[in-house]
């Protein structure tokens, strides 16, 4: 037997593997188109422009032209939506006491006891008189502005029966002995706060209108309540 034959087979070279073919790419998820912005109706348009212009300027010198220039809508749309600008006025007043007795009610909240509610109407005041663009009671001017009869006199005359209800209730929670007539003195006290603070510009006149009502609801109780 030859040397040849007793050598160890050579291993043969491994063939080399072709390469795996690639996965296909999928395709990048593409972004949501931005949504497109919701379009105001000729009403909710008409209002934000009433409610800018008469606040600020008053109900009387804004004309119809400028609401409708401001709302950017033709003047029809504003006739065939509020019939008038009385009616305008109207919707104004109502939408700026809805407003109003949510902006209270959610203020409210914050104070615990019927006393500490009831001076907390001041400070709530105080703080409404510390924004931008203040310009005392929206109803008192607009009344101060019409006539005796009209939509400004009905919305003011409801605004103002709803915050002596408000405070008759907190005073009879408080144990005043006559809520209603504590009640009156504190709205004496609101009204001169509210016309304090515009006139002054000074949001603290509802502060100290705040420190005479604690006397007064001191006095007003059997307990002597009052709040620091």
């Amino acid at each position: 037997m030859s040397a040849a034959s007793l050598s160890p087979p050579t291993p043969s070279s491994p063939t080399p593997s072709s390469p795996a073919p690639a996965a296909p790419s999928s395709p990048a998820p593409s972004s949501p188109a931005p949504a497109a912005p919701v379009r105001r109706t000729a009403r909710e348009r008409l209002l934000a422009a009433a409610d800018e212009l008469f606040y600020a300027e008053g109900v009387h010198i804004v004309g119809i032209d400028r609401i409708i220039e401001r709302a950017g809508v033709a003047k029809a749309s504003l006739y065939s939506t509020f019939g008038s600008k009385d009616e305008l006025v109207r919707a104004y007043l109502q939408g700026r006491e809805e407003a109003r007795r949510e902006r209270l009610r959610a203020g409210l909240e914050r104070f615990e006891t019927p006393a500490e509610k009831l001076l907390g109407t001041f400070e709530l005041l105080a703080e409404a008189a510390e924004r931008p663009g203040f310009r005392g009671c929206a109803f008192y001017n607009a009344r101060a502005e019409s006539g005796e009869d009209g939509p400004a006199r009905e919305v003011a005359d409801d605004s103002r029966a709803w915050t002596r209800a408000l405070l008759i209730d907190l005073a009879r929670q408080a144990g005043a002995r006559d809520p209603a007539a504590l009640a009156a003195q504190l709205v004496i006290l609101y009204d001169g706060s509210m016309v304090g603070s515009r006139m002054d510009r000074d949001p603290a006149t509802a502060l100290g209108a705040r420190a005479v009502a604690g006397a007064l609801l001191a006095a007003a109780t059997d307990t002597g309540v009052t709040t620091s």
